[in-house]
């Protein structure tokens, strides 16, 4: 008797085992020819930064499920799909529309990356989760864990990474081309709002809002339309840490093996130490400047180094500045607030990478010394792009280079940097226990709790 042979089954088959399937080091599995099949893929959070993958993903596979909690937001693009499902809650279209989901889309706000993110991949989807990864320190641990665990293809909206001149950075720093690295340094014009009280008293949630589904994970709270904005508040936001850090820092973090703290032998007792400056305490917003210090031990043959983030701090941009000789945009009035507001410098024994905000192009010092470096890749493999490259790893290709095993431990640390700055003290981090060691109060806020009815 024949059997009808459809693109779910067959993307199952190939997951299943037999004839004509490639077996990956990561113990996925793929059939050879799957590539001519199209992935279904869901969109949750489909305004703002959603609109982007909106435009983008059906030239590329099937959109079979959408999900957003505004219907205002969403309004434009669900009259592109008229006939695509829709959902406000993003447990309701895993359970209803899972068996035609092959992978997820999560551009929505910080506080609910993980919640929704964790639930795809625990029901086998593929994940792209835009930067940062999470909200809280223990999320970001999370993520990675449940993405090892279930074997899913993920990757993390950091565009940059994809680039031909990030890539070509990394194979520069791990040849030596700069020396010994010891210092790097990572900056942003913007900083936090600093806001001290809450939203006073409560407004009527609009029609077209879902406002519990909005909030998720975080604490109940009566509707304002202050909340939305979430960089004003640590209970949904990142600041600049979590949008431009997760940009900015990624060449150094990935260059020099700083993921490999996670992976050390338990006998070294590998420990990560942060401490911040602000303008004062703040548990409910973020400062309006800040500095980080990020000192990571010795890991893989290479030495310790501290990574020192700034975000709108005057002193610090002048010692930038003079390592490499030139004044930088930093978005101050008359400026031009988008050419260099943020970036990167690696401080080398032999020489200096610069690197823009997004780490996508790369400015090597001094100038004399690297006359015609490529910049474009001589080992790593060129990129297909950020989105294709993770639908081709979904299909059992190669890793992406922000899969959560690799941005899992990074965004893990930046939002630490996101808890020393409501600390006036040092404080140390255990990588393989995922505990701040010496102060519990700073170890609680880095595992937040979850309202009842949401978990990870």
């Amino acid at each position: 008797m024949g059997h009808r042979l459809t693109r779910r089954s067959f993307l199952g088959r190939a997951t299943a085992g037999g004839a004509g399937l490639v077996v990956l080091a990561n113990g996925r599995s793929a059939m050879t020819y799957a590539a001519n099949n199209k992935l279904g893929v869901a969109l949750v959070g489909v305004g703002g930064r959603g609109s982007w993958f909106v435009q983008e993903i059906p030239k590329l596979e099937t959109v079979v499920a959408m999900c957003d909690v505004n219907d205002s937001k969403s309004a434009k693009a669900y009259e592109k799909f008229p006939d695509t499902p829709k959902f406000h809650d993003f447990r309701e279209m895993l359970d209803k529309a899972g068996k035609q989901i092959d992978a997820v889309v999560v551009p929505t706000p910080d506080h609910t990356h993980a919640v929704i993110s964790v639930a795809a991949m625990k029901a086998g989807k593929h994940v792209f989760t835009e930067k940062p990864l999470a909200r809280a320190v223990y999320e970001a641990r999370l993520m990675r864990l449940v993405a090892e665990k279930h074997k899913v293809a993920t990757q993390m909206g950091n565009q940059g990474s994809s680039s031909a001149q990030f890539r070509r950075g990394v194979e520069l720093i791990q040849d030596g081309a700069l020396g010994d690295i010891r210092e790097i340094y990572v900056w942003n014009a913007g900083a936090g709002t600093n806001r001290k009280e809450p939203p006073k008293g409560a407004q009527p949630v609009p029609p077209y809002l879902k406002w519990d589904l909005w909030l998720g994970p975080a604490a109940w709270r009566e509707f304002h339309p202050e909340w939305l904005h979430i960089n004003h508040w640590r209970d949904f936001g990142t600041a600049q840490l979590g949008w431009w850090a997760s940009h900015s820092a990624y060449l150094a973090f990935f260059a020099m093996k700083v993921a490999a703290c996670w992976r050390a032998d338990p006998a070294t007792k590998p420990r990560i130490r942060v401490q911040a400056e602000v303008p004062e305490i703040n548990r409910l917003g973020f400062p309006s400047w800040e500095v980080v210090h990020f000192k990571v031990p010795a890991r893989e043959g290479l030495p310790p180094i501290t990574i020192t983030w700034l975000a709108r701090h005057q002193e610090l941009r002048k010692k930038v500045e003079a390592y490499i000789g030139r004044q930088l945009d930093w978005g101050d009035a008359g400026e031009k607030r988008w050419k260099e507001h943020g970036g990167a410098l690696i401080v080398g024994s032999k020489g200096m990478l610069r690197a823009n905000e997004h780490n996508g192009g790369i400015f090597l010092y001094p100038e004399d010394k690297f006359p015609g470096e490529p910049k474009a890749p001589q080992r790593l493999p060129q990129s297909q792009g950020h989105e294709r490259d993770w639908l081709a790893a979904a299909r059992g290709g190669t890793p992406t280079l922000s899969n959560f095993s690799n941005t899992g431990p990074f965004i893990e640390l930046l939002m630490l940097g996101n808890v020393a700055t409501q600390f006036a003290g040092e404080l140390e981090y255990d990588p393989l226990e995922g505990r701040v060691v010496n102060n519990a109060e700073a170890d609680a806020i880095a595992h937040p709790e979850y309202r009842q009815g949401w978990s990870l």
